[in-house]
């Protein structure tokens, strides 16, 4: 390799063979070292990896690698999310099985990885779709069966018609399956549940530990998670009927102007029972969301069933409604409405010109204050409220409470938001759920020496809907228990139960069983977690619950698999488009040349549109392909281009001039290493004692921020640092620093660090199994200041001098400058102030 230039061509392929021959970052667990388990959540293999990968792999990496040159045993493990809808799409649309399809894909992302030098522990690689993987899953699954914490009911269920599966209350994002867009439809279906709601009280206020969690991922849990109190009685319907309900405002009572049920309460299906207008009503609610958001973004409509409700105070009959907004599964699937302190009651009553009482204001004065568009959902005095008008919010809600437990008619209770676990799946790519149905014993669990239940090869997807039921012979097999003929469940676990365990998996991996609890123990918890913010709910909450849940049978010590949580930003870039035809298309930036002037088609030289700086998305097609830039300026200059300028927790912008900028910091480095040296001689003594200052200063900065994952603070000090070094003469101590730049860089660009040691006999041995550089804790700290001199207040002159310097020798020091002395000009001196440690200040 030229010395004059560093060819990532060559050096990168030769250090990553190094480091495998080596075995560099294969975790020993009978190691005495001290453990770090660093995490960065698994990717999915949808076939190529994209530059939000770089950045989160990236990070992950450099506290990975630091850690192991602080000493530390790592666990670094790499793995694949491979089951879900995406490959059975690719099978429809491409006509492939997949499995084959998933282990292509996964090969060819585990190439890119290596390809940017990561070190992780590939031994312990697998696939959530190996069927050892997912035979363990199963195993597990019957464990909380037999404990009680699953369990298989009818239930209302969210029905994706694209995708033609269940999806959880968390994968419908405003009324739309996650993954299709779909509009999500409610049906009812025989279901397999988890139990999480047992844990609920336990997941909440096992956030207070969570301490290295982000506080809106701790805040947006508390929420979904959702405990209140407040007041459960029955109304009486003038039908004869009692009807629950649940309140968490108590206080509010006496603004209730109506009361509504869900479209499958049994109060609905009694008057639908009826009325074709009503079952046509029902059938309309049927499609529309269920999630909090879509309820809350929906048009809000109802059906007068023409029952009234008696309020238990006033005894006024209020009419009761069944609306879309209701659902059967929060609460008692009936509400009292208060549309003046609730929006979606406020936004019901104004469309059916129902009452809209204030029983809430800011002070009793303002009880007759109108509302302006809006409900008013905030504390205050009740006003327009009998015997509570006066008192504060709390003190009503304890009043109404009381006089209900007095009367008989209800009681103070807690409910939760957090709904059991539905994790019944109907498709075919998934973990097949380990149970047969038998006519005469119910349903068995699968014998674990039976185990894995694995998927059939030979499946057809030309036909919508779950190839497992349409299967001719898988589903059938005999009752474990009594031999007669019998039916495998057809139904697959939600993708997101592979995603609950498999940080147990990496760090134990015996063959008879899913993991070993005394190996795990020594990793467990995860030390640092890195991953998106989205998966705040989904994954971050399952995997608690299903930690949680192991523990609860007694696989398991640890509850909380996650210690430290942080969440990247994603990597943007602006987006190049123009109208075809009427309608957008959309270029990527290798289609595009960019100037400061604008953007034109590489294929026609036409201009096109700037858009907006957005998240990199394929139906943008503003992505970057990491092979190409790695290609063009290797994986150093794209691992350092994800670790500078931005914070790691904000977005990145991607741009052309900044990784241009980090290949030539790449080359100035390999300059500054070339030209090292080893001689001490002609230095200035004053100077070497600072460039030293500086390197222990840097290094013990440094050290912080990779601790802290503020990468971009780190990358700024070795910007200084080497901005110290190039100016230094040459002498030991820059001879030093340069040796303890190469540890410095080599988290972050571990190839160049390598392949400067070895060229220019900067150290011994592989540097990813070297220590980190030792400080001198007696340099830390400044025992020289800098001092201004003013006259005329003006600066004139700064000198170095003794922190504990005193006031006479500071003002001797100003006086002796020759720049000082040319300012004064002869002048008398009048005062001389002096500021210790900061400034001298001469008055003429």
């Amino acid at each position: 390799m030229s010395v004059e230039r560093f060819d990532p061509a060559v050096a990168d392929g030769r250090w990553q063979a190094a480091w495998d021959d080596a075995r560099c970052f294969e975790a020993d667990s009978a190691s005495t070292r001290p453990k770090s388990y660093v995490l960065e959540m698994f990717p999915y293999p949808s076939g190529r990896i994209h530059i939000g990968h770089v950045r989160n792999y990236t990070m992950g990496d450099v506290l990975a690698r630091y850690r192991k040159l602080q000493g530390f045993e790592v666990l670094h493990p790499m793995g694949w999310d491979a089951f879900g809808m995406p490959a059975e799409n690719a099978a429809m649309e491409k006509g492939v099985h997949p499995g084959g399809w998933t282990y292509d894909n996964i090969a060819t992302m585990k190439g890119q990885l290596k390809q940017l030098g990561f070190a992780l522990d590939w031994s312990r690689e697998f696939a959530t779709c190996d069927p050892e993987y997912y035979g363990h899953e199963q195993a597990q699954f019957i464990d909380l069966y037999e404990a009680g914490l699953v369990y298989r009911k009818e239930s209302e269920v969210n029905w994706d018609p694209v995708d033609m599966t269940v999806l959880a209350n968390e994968q419908v994002i405003d009324g739309k399956g996650w993954r299709s867009g779909a509009e999500v439809e409610k049906r009812k279906l025989n279901q397999w549940f988890l139990k999480i709601t047992q844990f609920a009280d336990d997941l909440l206020t096992g956030l207070d530990s969570l301490e290295n969690w982000p506080e809106k991922v701790r805040l947006m849990q508390a929420n979904w998670i959702g405990k209140s109190k407040g007041l459960e009685f029955a109304f009486d319907l003038s039908n004869g009927d009692k009807l629950p309900v649940y309140t968490t405002r108590p206080d509010t009572i006496f603004g209730a102007s109506f009361v509504a049920v869900a479209a499958d309460h049994p109060v609905a299906q009694a008057v639908a029972a009826d009325s074709a207008e009503a079952r046509e009503f029902i059938a309309l609610c049927k499609k529309g969301g269920t999630t909090a958001a879509a309820l809350e973004t929906a048009e809000k409509l109802g059906f007068d069933t023409g029952i009234t409700a008696r309020h238990p105070f006033s005894g006024e009959a209020l009419p009761v409604y069944i609306a879309n907004f209701v659902l059967m599964d929060y609460g008692t699937g009936a509400i009292m409405a208060v549309p003046g302190h609730d929006q979606r009651d406020f936004e019901f009553a104004t469309k059916y010109g129902l009452p809209i009482p204030r029983v809430v204001a800011s002070s009793v004065e303002e009880a007759d204050k109108p509302f302006e568009g809006e409900a008013e959902a905030g504390d205050g005095v009740l006003v327009n409220s009998d015997f509570l008008s006066g008192m504060a919010v709390e003190e009503a809600k304890a009043e109404v409470i009381r006089r209900a437990e007095a009367g008989g008619w209800g009681k103070g209770t807690v409910v939760w938001r957090l709904r059991d676990w539905g994790v019944s799946r109907q498709r075919y790519w998934g973990t097949p759920i380990p149970f047969i149905h038998c006519d005469a014993c119910g349903v068995v669990p699968v014998p674990k020496d039976q185990l894995p239940v694995k998927l059939p090869e030979d499946v057809d997807f030309q036909t919508p809907g779950n190839p497992l039921e349409r299967h001719p012979t898988w589903k059938h097999v005999d009752c474990p228990k009594c031999g007669t003929a019998a039916r495998r469940e057809t139904d697959t676990l939600d993708t997101f139960v592979n995603s609950s365990w498999y940080f147990l998996r990496f760090a134990s991996q015996p063959s008879d069983k899913p993991f070993d609890a005394a190996e795990v123990a020594q990793w467990m918890p995860v030390d640092q977690y890195i991953g998106g913010i989205e998966h705040a709910i989904l994954h971050l909450l399952y995997a608690r619950f299903w930690t949680r849940a192991l523990a609860h049978v007694g696989a398991l010590e640890v509850t909380e698999p996650f210690a430290s949580l942080f969440t990247q930003g994603m990597v943007t870039h602006e987006t190049y488009g123009r109208k075809v035809d009427g309608r957008e298309v959309w270029y990527s930036p290798a289609e595009v040349d960019r100037t400061s002037e604008g953007a034109t088609l590489k294929a026609d030289g036409q201009p096109v549109q700037i858009g907006k700086v957005i998240k990199m998305s394929k139906s943008k097609k503003n992505v970057v392909d990491p092979e190409d830039i790695i290609r063009d300026y290797g994986a150093d200059a794209v691992r350092w281009f994800m670790l500078s300028d931005s914070p790691p927790e904000r977005d990145l912008p991607w741009s052309e001039a900044g990784i241009e900028g980090c290949g030539r910091f790449v080359q100035r480095l390999w300059r500054l290493f070339a030209q090292a040296g080893n001689g001490g001689a002609g230095a200035d003594a004053q100077v070497d004692k600072a460039l030293e200052r500086k390197t222990h200063q840097t290094v013990a900065a440094v050290a912080e921020d990779i601790e802290a994952l503020s990468f971009n603070k780190a990358v700024a000090r070795i910007y200084e640092l080497v901005g110290a070094v190039e100016k230094a003469e040459l002498s030991a101590s820059r001879s030093e620093a340069v040796r303890k730049l190469v540890l410095l860089v080599a988290p972050m660009m571990p190839h160049l660090a390598e392949e400067a040691r070895k060229q220019f006999n900067l150290g011994m041995g592989l540097v990813a199994e070297d220590s980190w550089p030792e400080v001198d804790l007696a340099l830390l700290v400044e025992d020289e200041v800098t001092i201004a001199v003013q006259h005329k207040g003006k600066l004139r002159d700064t000198l170095t001098a003794p922190k504990d310097a005193s006031k006479e020798d500071l003002e001797a020091l100003a006086l002796a400058s020759e720049k000082v002395q040319r300012s004064i000009d002869g002048a008398e001196i009048r005062k001389v102030i002096v500021v210790p440690g900061r400034l001298v200040n001469i008055v003429t």
